[in-house]
């Protein structure tokens, strides 16, 4: 976006492949193709690059030397997974102006999730306080959780994050408000939500089909064994993109569902533009949400939980129905609420005005490098 915009544009990743969109003119690339710490031989190596990557930073630093102070703005958009909090020190007193978006929770959140994949329900602890550091919540095992927790004092206290950023991008009020206890007063905040681009093609009209659609991971966190016993509850077509660890537990607790597996951006617009409804049965506190947005854009309707994100881009009764418990039974009565052809939302949704669209998202992204190169 920002290359095609005519600005020069360095993109600094520790680990690869280079994706063949950053081929451009105006795209410089720097990949140390550093293996990713869930996929390293060596396990000890992973878990010490995860926590403190000293040569991915050194290298950082290198490129940092070769860019004008007064002209560049560094984004960074994750650590975790691969630069680690090594970076903290580089952000709050390196000399270029920076900016950090948040795409998820891990600023404060071990897990980076505010949940509990043992239970299977969102998370309200303290992060990193007492009860947070004694409850294994992780998705994996609780090895895991004290290796996230190591690496969380020390992003934290070596790291200074967040409490070294000046300057934070958050891409919903939902969000900010969870993580607002996490950050230093002083800290400017900046709304930029992720965008949504569709076909321009004409809409339909959702009332001429009888499928309920479910887009993502067949994931416990993702609730796609709600939605499935939901559907089977309302006596509805449930049709399932996506694959995962839940895929046998579907089926199960809904025989007729169809599962199509994973499809390309475009293949899964075209399904929803097949779909009388998209259900977003997410039961993590979701940051964003894509599925919903690129739903509504395309005419049709969402049922979602006021848990997450949704609540904002969700309008209850315009573009879809918001719920209030993350249950079966609460998500099978919206289902057979979006049966009735009569519903007003089916009409409603024809006036929505699409707002989170790319050129919303690059005039939102740039206003906040003017202000950040300008503090």
């Amino acid at each position: 976006m920002a290359a095609e915009a005519g600005l020069e544009v360095t993109f600094f990743a520790p680990v690869g492949p280079v994706a063949p969109e950053l081929t451009h003119p105006n795209i410089t690339v720097v990949c140390l193709d550093q293996s990713d710490i869930l996929h390293a031989k060596s396990r000890v190596k992973a878990a010490l690059q995860g926590i403190w990557n000293a040569e991915a930073v050194r290298a950082l630093s290198e490129v940092m030397d070769t860019l004008d102070p007064a002209t560049t703005v560094m984004h960074v958009h994750s650590y975790v997974k691969a630069i680690s909090p090594a970076i903290g020190p580089v952000l709050a007193r390196g000399a270029l102006k920076n900016v950090f978006t948040m795409h998820d929770y891990f600023l404060a959140c071990p897990n980076g999730g505010f949940y509990d994949y043992q239970k299977d329900e969102i998370c309200t602890r303290r992060a990193m306080g007492v009860s947070c550091l004694t409850t294994q919540c992780d998705v994996r095992k609780a090895s895991h959780k004290a290796w996230r927790v190591v690496r969380q004092a020390i992003s934290q206290t070596a790291g200074a994050l967040p409490r070294g950023l000046k300057h934070i991008i958050y891409i919903s009020e939902f969000q900010k408000n969870i993580m607002a206890p996490y950050l230093s007063a002083g800290c400017g905040l900046y709304h930029v939500p992720n965008p949504v681009e569709v076909s321009p093609d004409p809409k339909g009209d959702p009332r001429h089909s009888d499928r309920f659609l479910f887009i993502g991971r067949l994931n416990p966190e993702k609730g796609a064994v709600l939605f499935a016993q939901a559907a089977q509850m309302a006596g509805v077509q449930a049709v399932f993109v996506g694959d995962g660890q839940d895929r046998d537990q579907v089926l199960a607790a809904n025989p007729s569902a169809q599962i199509l597996g994973w499809k390309s951006p475009a293949e899964v617009q075209e399904l929803i533009k097949t779909a009388r409804c998209v259900v977003f049965a997410s039961l993590w506190p979701e940051p964003l949400g894509l599925v919903p947005l690129e739903a509504i854009h395309l005419g049709v309707p969402v049922i979602a939980g006021r848990w997450t994100a949704a609540c904002e881009t969700v309008d209850h009764d315009r573009t879809g129905l918001l719920i209030e418990t993350p249950d079966a039974e609460t998500f099978a009565a919206a289902i057979k609420d979006l049966c009735e052809d009569t519903h007003p939302v089916f009409e409603r949704i024809k006036t929505y005005v699409p707002s989170y669209t790319p050129e919303a998202h690059q005039k939102a992204l740039f206003d906040t490098y003017m202000q950040v190169l300008q503090s």
